[in-house]
């Protein structure tokens, strides 16, 4: 308490003893007194604009060859090395006249410092300068936007079909991932039927969810389209893999979807980077609760025929909880048994009545 009073007493005292030193300043020119430092405070704060444009343009420039090295690397993904593109193009027609305006609005501070022999001009307007100054930056944004609008409408295009079809669903606070099985058909799922473990609310009346399966990271091809099928259970999230310049929302009640073609595998991120131990991850990136920053996932990008070996050793999601067999209607019984590789029921009953 003692320190809080202290620091509030040199505070009001320092204010005390500039707005003395203002008033002592405005009482002498009502006076008509000539003031000292007027010459010498001129140039030096004219001498300080022009040492802070350089310390401002230096300390860009130092700034970003020391985070160099903690920046994104080149994308992993076909449409993210066109949005890099579009990012650095829009950066450099923003940049060059940031840079030009600001080195003539502090040279001018400097070159039109305060001199009580020169008198300004007077320059009511001029209206080619500001037709120039309209017109020029209104293009040049028109055609930002034209190209922007035609790389979105390329990344939002219809996915191929044989695109590989993933779904992720987001929820307080991690997320699950559902991949079709060998029959490529991602099945239905209803939310009435979401309890514990059927996390997904898969359908079982709909025979595409028999060989369905999930894992606990992401694996996709390389070279190959992979359409995400994205929605969320209870709020919105939002899916990020920034290597891969890809963010899409999950809102719960509406699904989304986004479509990429990744490019460069872990193993090859690796060594490009140096880097034994890189994995690409997935983070939300929509503030979702307290539990926010434990939303994060592997996403592995193996090489076509790696990926395909991986997705055939894995066990349905039914398999492994064949208590569920007794939602699928009768006659889809036994195709559920043959397509999620379980025991046929018929061999189930015999060995229990052996034992």
């Amino acid at each position: 308490m003692q320190q809080l009073t202290l620091t509030i007493g040199a505070v009001l005292t320092l204010a005390i003893l500039f707005l003395i030193f203002r008033l002592s300043n405005i009482m002498g020119t009502l006076r008509g007194d000539q003031n000292p430092w007027e010459g010498s405070a001129n140039k030096i704060n004219a001498g300080l604009m022009i040492a802070f444009l350089l310390l401002l343009m230096g300390g860009f420039g130092w700034y970003h060859y020391y985070a160099h090295s903690d920046l994104l690397p080149q994308s992993s993904s076909v449409h993210g090395v066109e949005t890099d593109h579009l990012f650095n193009l829009a950066t450099g027609v923003i940049l060059i006249p940031f840079v030009i305006l600001n080195i003539l609005l502090f040279y001018a501070a400097w070159r039109f410092r305060f001199n009580k022999n020169k008198r300004a001009n007077f320059y009511p307007e001029n209206s080619k300068l500001e037709l120039l100054w309209t017109v020029v930056p209104s293009i040049v944004f028109t055609l930002l936007i034209l190209k922007g609008t035609n790389v979105w409408e390329k990344i939002k295009a219809k996915a191929p079909d044989d695109a590989e079809v993933i779904e992720v669903m987001g929820y307080q606070f991690a997320w699950k991932v559902r991949y079709p099985g060998n029959d490529n058909i991602l099945g239905k799922y209803n939310f009435k039927f979401t309890d514990a473990n059927n996390e997904f609310g898969m359908d079982l009346r709909d025979k595409a969810t028999f060989d369905d399966f999930d894992v606990t990271e992401i694996h996709v091809p390389k070279d190959k389209p992979v359409l995400l099928k994205i929605r969320s259970k209870d709020v919105i999230h939002s899916f990020f893999a920034p290597h891969f310049r890809l963010k899409m929302d999950a809102v719960p009640g509406m699904g989304t979807s986004f479509c990429f073609v990744p490019t460069i595998s872990t193993e090859e991120m690796r060594v490009k980077l140096g880097k034994p131990d890189f994995n690409y991850e997935v983070a939300c990136a929509e503030v979702c609760g307290r539990g926010h920053f434990a939303m994060r996932m592997i996403l592995v990008v193996d090489e076509p025929e790696v990926y395909e070996k991986w997705k055939n050793s894995q066990e349905s999601w039914l398999k492994h909880n064949p208590e569920y067999m007794t939602q699928i209607p009768d006659p889809l019984k036994e195709v559920a048994r043959i397509k999620a590789k379980m025991e046929p029921e018929s061999k189930i009953i015999k060995a229990s009545l052996v034992q």
